[in-house]
């Protein structure tokens, strides 16, 4: 016979881990339906796959009659599954690109300023382009949300610092919808 009152501290360890783990554990499609309205795909669209990206926003310094800023080149980022594993790149295009060879390539539909005011804006893209045969040759919108960073720097870009590059670092979820 087990004694219950033996099992009470793994009660009490199970209570704590879901307490913490909780909150960070959810449904890709419940974050992207959390997307302002502007940025949800078509109804019928099907979510078919949620990648998280880690990189970098690639930005040069132009001019134009005199005044300079910071113009964003491309991105550069790994796309990796829920477990971290690296599935992905995502650059110049905008593309995405599975490590199967599928490729989609967007155009930004809508914008939404992220909450983080430190954070590049939430886009839904439309794809423009598909290469390959695997998940990406079906995508037809692509949400960025929850991003973190990746802003273009506010100085430092001056008629001394003409076609420099900066990198600044950023992430972000990325839904693809295939349908209409």
């Amino acid at each position: 016979m087990i004694d219950i009152s033996s099992l009470r501290p793994f009660g009490a360890l199970a209570a704590l881990l879901l307490l913490v783990l909780l909150p960070h554990v959810g449904n890709a499609q419940d974050s992207a339906n959390q997307a302002p309205p502007e940025l949800r795909p078509p109804q019928g669209a099907k979510l078919a796959l949620h990648a998280r990206a880690r990189g970098d926003q690639v930005y040069t310094c132009k001019g134009d009659a005199g005044q300079y800023s910071w113009v964003l080149k491309a991105p550069d980022a790994e796309l990796m599954d829920e477990s971290g594993k690296v599935i992905g790149h995502h650059f110049a295009g905008p593309a995405w690109q599975l490590n199967d060879g599928s490729k989609v390539t967007g155009k930004a539909a809508a914008r939404f300023d992220s909450p983080d005011p430190s954070a590049i804006p939430w886009l839904l893209l439309t794809a423009v382009d598909h290469s390959g045969s695997g998940p990406m040759s079906s995508v037809s919108y692509i949400q960025r949300l929850n991003t973190k960073g990746g802003k273009a720097p506010t100085a430092g870009c001056d008629t001394a610092h003409a076609g420099a590059e900066t990198r600044v670092a950023y992430s972000a979820h990325y839904f693809f919808y295939s349908g209409q």
